[in-house]
């Protein structure tokens, strides 16, 4: 695979968010763009049909989950025809469960992908530890297969569970010592390269984290949520994140994942565009972005 054939997939959903407004970013990535900046051998294969948040008063702890299942199966199709034709796979959601469709679909081609999980959180809550009821911190628990899952999106692959937890690179995110989710990271064996990692030397961190992903598995694809920038020096994200990266420092981290020969795909989630200062920080991303991809 030829990982600068990218083949770009949209999931405008919000299905498993807090509220509506990143089911907007797939077309506000590609009228900054996007497609452009990654080059000629770019193609786009359109939207899977997508899904706007509504409260979701029949299950308040996992709103939702038969949109975001849906969605993600959805992704999974095109992601698996892509894969099957030697392409690299870009998903732009959408919130973070799209990625459940980037690791599915890749597992209905006939590989088994190991996961680097760059989010300002490693989404490993459930409907029966976290009460706000948004899946969208609970994708990872879903492709590991986490007890108090809902099995309508743990089962959108071929197989349950999705992944494996020696297949898991948990990246970049600041959670204090004694947090619910760096306890569980802990507890399940996850590799994890934590922000502090990445803001000492970005591409050191990113190498580790390549390496442990090479490692565990023939390929491996990234999820990539802007809630790990910190929000002052690139408000994108859905959810603030005041003590996350740089954009330059997950430039940097990209680069280092893309050029790897194994490397497979890439997910880009949670951009809210109502967030945005002004018109120019969004083609700035797309910029930075799509230079990160083609740089090896």
């Amino acid at each position: 695979m030829d990982p600068r054939q990218w083949t770009v997939v949209g999931a405008p959903s919000s299905a498993g968010a807090h509220t509506p407004g990143i089911e907007r970013a797939p077309a506000a990535l590609r009228a900054a763009g996007l497609l452009d900046l990654l080059g000629a051998d770019a193609e786009d294969a359109g939207d899977v049909p997508g899904f706007r948040w509504r409260p979701d008063p029949s299950y308040p702890r996992g709103q939702n989950a038969g949109a975001v299942a849906a969605v993600a199966s959805a992704v999974a199709d095109r992601v698996a025809a892509a894969v099957r034709r030697g392409r690299a796979p870009l998903v732009l959601g959408g919130d973070c469960t799209v990625t459940v469709g980037l690791v599915a679909g890749c597992a209905r081609a006939g590989l088994a992908p190991a996961l680097v999980y760059v989010d300002g959180g490693p989404d490993l809550y459930t409907p029966v530890t976290r009460a706000n009821g948004n899946l969208d911190a609970m994708g990872l628990a879903h492709m590991l297969g986490l007890p108090g899952t809902l099995p309508e999106v743990a089962g959108v692959g071929p197989e349950v569970p999705l992944l494996s937890p020696e297949r898991v690179v948990v990246y970049g995110d600041s959670l204090p010592r004694g947090d619910h989710e760096r306890e569980l990271v802990a507890e399940l064996g996850l590799a994890y390269v934590p922000a502090d990692e990445v803001h000492a030397d970005a591409r050191a961190a990113a190498r580790r984290a390549r390496s442990v992903a090479e490692g565990a598995a023939d390929r491996f694809v990234v999820h990539f949520d802007v809630d790990v920038l910190s929000f002052v020096d690139a408000p994108l994200a859905d959810v603030p994140e005041p003590f996350g990266l740089s954009l330059g420092e997950a430039a940097a981290t990209l680069a280092e994942l893309a050029a790897s020969p194994r490397f497979a795909g890439l997910s880009v989630t949670e951009i809210n565009p109502d967030h945005l200062p002004d018109d120019e920080l969004l083609p700035r991303f797309a910029g930075v972005l799509a230079a990160a991809l083609t740089a090896g």
